[in-house]
């Protein structure tokens, strides 16, 4: 009984110490950095000032940047939407995953367990309440997310582990079949959450959109395929859209992301 509790001693020793390596932003400005799950996550924030409540706030998230350098290709797409869409009070928001930078240095707080398996729950519920509290600051009349890779499956994710966050995901090069995606590259991650098994529970009035390019090497489009397939079976409102051409890397610059952000907003 006494090892019992000494080793119960030591656990809950270990769970305090790991909550105080985590810590929200000491300086949370919704424009560059936002709390979530006990971390701090650093946003690029672009369509500000606004006078009033947007008419959507679009969330990118950036795939798993796994050649260990900065993140930053759902920068530009962020700003062009901002951009494109000023005259409709478009809030657009680059966020950086748990554990990833951007190219000034700065960090999102979590772990990305060296850019492989990092799907997890946790961090899921991370970025999940980092949007809350945008969605909460800002009071947008929608909010859509857009990922591409990792981000995509980040995004399958939270729709169905958090009903009810965004009102429509546009998910590009997606490994939304997570299991037959890491079975084929012959390597599991058994950490992570798999946006397939929480398809489930995706309800109507989502609307999903997801996009993979017809040269994409790494997520095959049946992956994405098969998800829209299990969504429109439980009546969501989702289609699949193929990019000519386009690449795993190059679909988000494809300018059929941006149109498809644009038909969400109408």
């Amino acid at each position: 009984m006494r090892k019992m509790k000494w080793v119960l001693g030591i656990l809950i020793a270990l769970v305090f110490a790991s909550d105080a390596l985590a810590a929200p932003c000491a300086t949370e400005d919704f424009v560059t950095r936002v709390s979530g799950g006990g971390e701090c996550l650093v946003i690029a924030t672009f369509g500000l000032p606004l006078a009033t409540a947007p008419t959507a706030m679009v969330v990118w998230l950036h795939g798993d940047t796994s050649n260990g350098g900065p993140a930053r290709s759902h920068v530009k797409p962020a700003q062009e939407t901002a951009s494109r869409f000023a005259s409709d009070h478009v809030l657009s928001i680059a966020m950086w995953r748990p554990g990833y930078g951007d190219s000034q240095g700065n960090t999102s707080g979590g772990d990305d367990n060296g850019r492989a398996d990092n799907y997890t729950k946790v961090n899921m519920l991370i970025v999940a309440e980092a949007i809350g509290r945008l969605k909460e600051h800002y009071r947008p009349a929608r909010t859509i997310l857009v990922g591409h890779s990792g981000g995509a499956a980040t995004s399958a994710n939270l729709l169905g582990m958090t009903p009810g966050l965004a009102d429509a995901a546009v998910l590009v090069s997606c490994p939304c079949d997570l299991r037959t995606w890491r079975a084929a590259r012959k390597h599991s991650w058994p950490r992570s959450e798999d946006p397939l098994a929480w398809a489930g529970k995706v309800m109507p009035p989502v609307k999903v959109v997801a996009l993979t390019g017809t040269a994409d090497d790494n997520t095959a489009q049946s992956l994405a395929l098969k998800y829209v397939d299990v969504l429109r079976s439980q009546q969501v409102d989702a289609r699949f859209v193929s990019i000519p051409g386009a690449t795993h890397d190059s679909a988000l610059r494809a300018p059929e992301v941006i149109d498809t952000v644009g038909s969400l907003l109408r």
